[in-house]
């Protein structure tokens, strides 16, 4: 028989938010080794593991790939960037799918040790490319996905355009029997 999850894992991944505004304190190298093995422990279709994950620390290139993203700005506060660089090719259609199992683990990782991160996708296709070639990263890796990490800051005052909340499960599910 398998383990049941603790309940107390739930609070945990209810309460992870996404984070865009960081801190000046760097991200220790235990902190981070913790959230690249989440994303390494993370499962893959057929265990293929069509990811790399490129640790950005570099300032310029942080800036560079804010610009590739409609709403990537955050990768250019964060102390340092996670790019996944993804192989489409041997990873399969399953790939970009896998490769998001992988940051929302290493989001979560992230979270339960007291950091925040972000997601920042990066389209079109030459976007992609363009990000690939910031993190050093050729074909058939390709860069689609980057993640913020940092110590969270607060957020400035203002009003967001992102919508906050969650709909209710009422709203989300459907139940077929």
């Amino acid at each position: 028989m398998r383990d049941t999850p603790s309940p107390s894992a739930v609070p945990a991944l209810t309460t992870m938010r996404a984070t865009r505004w960081f801190t000046g304190a760097p991200v220790t190298d235990d902190e981070l080794r913790q959230v690249l093995e989440a994303g390494r422990w993370t499962g893959s279709a057929r265990n293929r593991q069509p990811w790399r994950f490129v640790v950005v620390r570099s300032r310029l290139v942080r800036r560079r790939l804010a610009e590739l993203g409609s709403y990537a700005g955050h990768l250019a506060a964060a102390p340092l960037v996670i790019a996944l660089a993804v192989d489409e090719v041997a990873g399969g259609e399953d790939a970009q799918f896998d490769a998001g199992r992988a940051a929302q683990n290493m989001m979560l990782a992230a979270h339960l040790q007291g950091l925040g991160s972000c997601p920042a996708s990066f389209f079109p296709a030459a976007h992609a490319d363009e990000a690939g070639t910031a993190c050093g990263v050729a074909h058939p890796w390709r860069v689609r996905t980057a993640l913020s990490l940092g110590h969270p800051a607060p957020k400035p005052p203002g009003t967001s355009a992102i919508p906050t909340g969650r709909l209710p499960l009422s709203e989300l599910v459907r139940w077929v029997t």
